[in-house]
């Protein structure tokens, strides 16, 4: 598993002018079973993903392709981590 940590580098008025193209990305990933969630740093100084992949050369090769990368707006850091245990009921905890 992967958490992948956006930080900004530019303002919020140019990540917002390409943040369309950011989530249709997003989505893309999700549709393939890639991310499984994602949202907002808290400040909002960037973003967090986590992700399932082959590894880690993978995840970076994918994070290419998102707006935020291929226009320089955000610094991008990838963390493996090896999952070994999980709440049973994660879904109903996000979703809270």
């Amino acid at each position: 598993m992967f958490v992948i940590e956006l930080t900004y580098k530019s303002d919020l008025k140019e990540i917002d002018a390409h943040m369309t193209a950011h989530v249709k990305f997003l989505k893309k990933y999700y549709a393939a079973g890639t991310f499984l969630v994602s949202g907002r740093k808290i400040p909002r100084d960037g973003g967090i993903i986590l992700a399932v992949g082959k590894s880690k050369q993978e995840i970076e090769a994918l994070i290419k392709e998102d707006p935020f990368h291929a226009h320089g707006l955000a610094d991008f850091r990838v963390i493996e981590f090896r999952a070994s245990q999980r709440a049973d009921d994660m879904p109903k905890r996000i979703a809270e």
